[in-house]
């Protein structure tokens, strides 16, 4: 199988380390492939690719879409590197308000499988960053939602305490305080 899918410390959170083929040419590597993601119980019918660059320090999140618009999404550095984060916002999960962050970069070609349920935020670690995710349900303005970055109840330790932030991120409210109709109902 040309990946490695780790579970993380967050149940359905998963980091997949794709086999690289690398020679004095470059290299070649499958970036997803649904039959093999489906062996490790990822069935998700992606419908959107996204693209952003971003500049060193900026941090985008902590962002989700509610039911009936709610994603999951499948993250990757593409240039540049990310701390990525996913933060559990299921009600009545055992770990909610839990978070897990790993880095993402074009070097280690990693990827980050979030589930619905999860907010989710990147901090760009290199000027110039390109983050390509691909999500299981459309965008959806009036569903969009999201946390602000620093909830002290989440607790995330960013690589910095002054991010750059656009004016929406600024604003988001804390977890306590959320739009979110997110219910545990057993690991995803």
């Amino acid at each position: 199988m040309p990946f490695n899918f780790i579970p993380l410390e967050l149940p359905g959170v998963i980091l997949i380390e794709p086999k690289v083929f690398s020679d004095e040419r470059g290299f070649f590597m499958e970036v997803y492939k649904s039959k093999d993601f489906a062996t490790f119980g990822i069935t998700d019918q992606f419908v959107q690719d996204n693209h952003s660059c971003s500049a060193k320090g900026v941090l985008r999140g902590l962002h989700y879409q509610k039911h009936p618009m709610a994603q999951t999404k499948l993250v990757r550095c593409i240039k540049g590197a990310i701390f990525d984060v996913a933060v559990d916002i299921r009600k009545g999960s055992p770990t909610y308000g839990k978070w897990v962050g790993v880095t993402l970069s074009a070097d280690n070609k990693k990827m980050l499988y979030i589930p619905v349920g999860f907010a989710h935020g990147f901090f760009t670690l290199e000027d110039e960053t390109e983050v390509i995710y691909k999500v299981s349900n459309f965008y959806s303005p009036e569903n969009e939602c999201g946390i602000i970055w620093n909830d002290p109840q989440i607790g995330i330790r960013w690589p910095s305490l002054n991010p750059i932030l656009s004016e929406r991120d600024k604003k988001w409210p804390l977890l306590a305080n959320a739009d979110n109709n997110f219910i545990f109902e057993g690991v995803p």
